[in-house]
């Protein structure tokens, strides 16, 4: 995405305090736990990607879709829109804004209900219960709460970059795979781009063994948050290790604060 990050409204009204995501959450906190919390998190950050990835959407846009997707719960409970239903409607909103070219409502309708029932069955025994006129009335909530900011900078073009400029191109593999698993966290809310590609290629560097100390040390970058967002990141392997989704997200789902009206499956 060209164009000047720090005067976007990315950069003005999407970069949150950690201490304003915490009381927004306050509503469901009383409902699941922080921890399980950040599964359900997880669990449809992989529906999105897995989504997308069946529809043939380049990463930037699964990307786009999965903040739009965060940027929406960071200012509303989960009871305030089916998460099953937000997640197709970042995709669509996110092909429109990256220029891929619009998804049909047949074809996106027809994709959830495929995914859902290949992949994510173990979640949605039954079948995907919306309809385009849902999706279509999501969006224009989904519109509104975002107050269209709609551009939203990733970290892949400055990691390509960075990569390019410290010399070594083998780092490019494992530190785009750490952006995306970044995804999974509230690092896209929290840190700008630049940053998160940083700490990604600094994780690569330790775990491929490369020498990159002298090219970090020249940079003017604030190492605490690079540090911040390395925690971050570590922390959600760490939960990894514990989490089996498959066993646990019907019951996360469960719990979950949910709408008061919902179709009928």
């Amino acid at each position: 995405m060209a164009g000047n990050f720090w005067q976007s409204s990315h950069c003005q009204q999407w970069l949150l305090d950690p201490s304003d995501l915490v009381r927004e959450r306050q509503g469901d906190f009383a409902i699941v736990t922080e921890e399980d919390y950040q599964k359900l998190f997880i669990f449809f950050s992989n529906f999105i990607q897995v989504l997308g990835e069946h529809l043939k959407l380049k990463q930037q846009v699964i990307a786009t879709a999965t903040v739009y997707f965060k940027r929406f719960y960071a200012r509303n409970s989960l009871k305030c829109i089916d998460p099953l239903l937000l997640a197709p409607t970042c995709i669509l909103l996110a092909s429109k804004v990256e220029e891929f070219g619009v998804i049909s409502n047949n074809r996106l309708i027809t994709t959830c209900q495929s995914v859902v029932k290949s992949k994510f069955n173990y979640a949605y025994p039954q079948e995907f219960p919306y309809r385009a006129q849902h999706i279509l009335e999501c969006e224009f909530y989904l519109l509104e709460n975002m107050d269209c900011c709609l551009v939203v900078y990733q970290p892949y073009r400055p990691l390509v970059q960075f990569v390019q400029d410290i010399g070594q191109e083998d780092l490019l593999g494992l530190s785009w795979k750490i952006v995306n698993d970044s995804l999974r966290t509230d690092i896209s809310l929290l840190y700008p781009p630049y940053q998160i590609a940083l700490a990604a290629m600094q994780m690569a560097c330790v775990v491929l063994q490369k020498d990159g100390k002298n090219w970090f040390a020249e940079i003017a970058v604030d190492t605490d948050k690079i540090q911040e967002i390395t925690r971050q990141i570590l922390a959600l392997y760490d939960l990894y290790k514990t989490y089996d989704e498959k066993k646990e997200i019907q019951g996360l789902l469960a719990k979950m604060p949910k709408p008061k009206t919902q179709p009928s499956r």
